[in-house]
């Protein structure tokens, strides 16, 4: 029996959230009023973990926060949701990461320092972390560049060592989309958003992305599209599930805790389609609130 459930690698930082109906900047030194603001952790493995860890699973994390008040921000959060931080290092060479984001009613835009985002290193990742989980998540895939280089091997190495994986690989601010058709594989559950799916696929429907997908080797492609939903298909299944509107929230971590949610699904054996209603739930639910930690549900709320 593994030590742990879920393995992920932090992509470690906090958010600083901008609200009103006027967020965009103006040059020239003009100063503008907004409605609102939050400070919270952000980083899509690092809300990912917390969720999962809130569902019940047994969840550690690798990484780096500086000796600041963001990395200390961050290390609440995670011990508050029942992460595993034993191996986060804090490292006062480093500056926490921060992403600001501006959000206008039904948008976002996003500004980031990587700071700790990036810093680990394939050298990071011992067999001996590998093989204390049942599953490996990776997330972040485009911002996470000091491992970036050596995520098949990493995911080789899991899989040899009776992990499962899955994988989001959220925005590539580049919009290159390079680097997937040897990982993904190697990949047993693929969470792409509706434009990223388009976008790695090179098609024009999810459905026909999906199936690109699966020809790779993915066991189960889940794709988030939103307010329209979530799709779920492998070989010899396809769900596709709406989802009931929210507001008063920014969406920042929905997809990363939608992630946990289905996966806690499935790493306890439910049907698919449970899985994807978990998932589902669990998006909504942090959609609904400023910030990515603040909706999110423990196993309690979504079980029955």
């Amino acid at each position: 029996m593994k030590a742990f459930d879920v393995l992920t690698f932090g992509d470690l930082c906090v958010d600083i959230v901008l609200m009103g109906t006027d967020v965009t900047p103006q040059f020239g030194q003009v100063e503008k009023l907004i409605d609102d603001y939050r400070l919270e952790m952000g980083g899509s493995c690092s809300i990912f973990a917390c969720q999962a860890a809130k569902l019940g699973l047994r969840t550690e994390i690798l990484g780096k926060v500086g000796d600041d008040e963001f990395g200390r921000l961050i290390l609440r959060r995670m011990k508050e949701s029942g992460v595993d931080t034993d191996h986060v290092a804090i490292d006062p060479a480093l500056k926490t990461g921060m992403s600001m984001a501006l959000c206008p009613p039904g948008d976002r835009a996003i500004l980031t320092y990587l700071g700790t985002v990036n810093v680990l290193q394939p050298d990071d990742v011992s067999d001996k972390l590998l093989s204390s989980s049942r599953h490996l998540h990776h997330g972040s895939f485009f911002l996470q560049t000091g491992l970036r280089p050596q995520m098949v091997n990493i995911f080789r190495r899991a899989k040899a060592l009776g992990a499962t994986t899955s994988l989001d690989t959220n925005w590539d601010p580049e919009d290159r989309w390079e680097g997937l058709n040897r990982i993904l594989p190697l990949t047993d559950i693929f969470f792409p958003n509706e434009q990223e799916a388009l976008r790695i696929s090179g098609k024009y429907t999810l459905h026909d992305a999906a199936n690109y997908f699966l020809d790779l080797g993915v066991k189960i492609v889940v794709i988030k599209a939103g307010s329209k939903g979530a799709l779920a298909i492998s070989r010899d299944q396809q769900i596709d599930l709406p989802v009931e509107p929210v507001s008063g929230g920014d969406s920042i971590g929905a997809g990363d805790s939608f992630d946990a949610g289905f996966l806690t699904g499935w790493l306890r054996n439910l049907p698919l389609r449970r899985c994807l209603e978990i998932g589902i739930a669990c998006g909504r639910s942090v959609a609904s609130k400023i910030g990515g930690v603040a909706g999110q549900l423990s196993w309690e709320q979504v079980k029955d």
